[in-house]
């Protein structure tokens, strides 16, 4: 179970997630993820938990799969939670093919898409660095330029 301190309640928070955050889409799920957001509702200054929260539609099946489903992704979350910032919000959105899959095909595609969304892997590769469609930018793309990109 994902504690209730972890735990995305208010509609505002799930917006703010989902329309001021960063997206990645994997075949199975969404993830929907705003870094260092402050939780306008806590007192105080101190800073947040990181935050989670789970949109599985009826398009997933029907309510048994559904809250299978939601039971796998906060299960995946929570064993995921210290690699987020604190006071991240992310939102993971099941997609009609996480009522099929198992949990090893969820876990994969989560790993994936918050790897993306944290900066380790960049959009075109996959896990192990190789690209999986374009380019990748593993290495510098122009060897003969500072890392800023600029011309001298």
């Amino acid at each position: 179970m994902l504690p209730t301190e972890h735990r995305l309640r208010r509609r505002e928070d799930f917006a703010a997630a989902v329309r001021r955050g960063r997206r990645a889409g994997r075949p199975l799920l969404v993830v929907h993820f705003r870094s260092g957001a402050t939780d306008p509702h806590a007192a105080g200054e101190c800073v947040p938990p990181a935050r989670a929260g789970f949109v599985v539609s009826k398009a997933v099946g029907v309510a048994v799969v559904r809250n299978r489903v939601r039971r796998r992704l906060r299960h995946l979350v929570r064993d995921r939670l210290d690699r987020l910032p604190a006071g991240s919000l992310v939102v993971v959105r099941a997609l009609p093919g996480a009522g099929t899959a198992d949990h090893d095909q969820l876990a994969r595609d989560l790993d994936a898409a918050l790897q993306r969304l944290l900066g380790r892997v960049p959009k075109g590769c996959d896990s192990s660095g190789a690209v999986t469609g374009g380019r990748c930018a593993a290495g510098p793309r122009n060897p003969g330029r500072d890392p800023g990109g600029s011309a001298q």
